[in-house]
């Protein structure tokens, strides 16, 4: 891991940690794009990779870059990546349950990071970027309990799984300017050594559940 932060910053990557791009206005999601879908909320490190996961599913619709499970009141980003609030760094999917179930996205969540590095994903640390899923409903905090179950008895990971569950109370939409980020800005650094690495190794696990445009 040590190796990898030292070629990271060598190259003088701009990670979620150190963008310092000048923040704006939240857009507003038009009813058109969400209406009959349901909602789910992840986090598991820099949203911009998790986002560019997310939106490669078949049946998701939308995914919205964000903040989720802390208790501060219209974070902003350079409060939540300074480590400033308990805030993690999130997304909000936008889903159809006809074309794509909860469990799938638990699927697409688990094996699309490592939820064994506690406050880490790649060269992003800080409780901002933990492993976590923000609830809705008891029903989706017993699915999710045990999809983690059946991958400890299988051991599907060689370390502890330490993704937190937890309710979720609020989620707050991120400036504008992160939305779609690793689309809008594929020559980024950041977003060519470490998110579409990410995207990529994802999308060579689970072919079958890409949009047809992701293949």
């Amino acid at each position: 891991m040590r190796y990898l932060l030292a070629i990271v910053s060598l190259l003088g990557l701009t990670s979620a940690s150190t963008c310092l791009e000048t923040a704006s206005k939240p857009r507003t999601i038009e009813q058109k794009q969400t209406a009959g879908l349901q909602k789910a909320y992840f986090a598991s490190g820099c949203f911009w990779c998790v986002e560019a996961v997310f939106e490669s599913v078949e049946g998701v619709g939308e995914v919205i870059s964000g903040y989720a499970g802390g208790t501060r009141k219209n974070p902003t980003y350079e409060q939540v990546s300074g480590g400033a609030t308990s805030h993690a760094e999130a997304v909000e999917v936008y889903y159809d349950s006809t074309k794509v179930s909860y469990q799938t996205l638990l699927t697409v969540f688990f094996d699309s990071h490592n939820p064994t590095t506690l406050n880490r994903q790649g060269p992003d640390a800080g409780p901002q970027y933990r492993s976590a899923i923000f609830y809705q409903n008891q029903r989706e905090r017993s699915q999710i309990e045990q999809f983690i179950k059946d991958l400890e008895e299988r051991k599907a990971f060689s370390g502890e799984i330490t993704t937190e569950v937890s309710p979720l109370t609020q989620f707050w939409e991120a400036e504008d300017y992160h939305q779609d980020y690793e689309a809008k800005h594929p020559n980024n650094p950041y977003i060519r050594a470490v998110s579409i690495p990410r995207l990529k190794r994802f999308q060579a696990k689970h072919p079958e559940l890409l949009k047809d445009s992701s293949h």
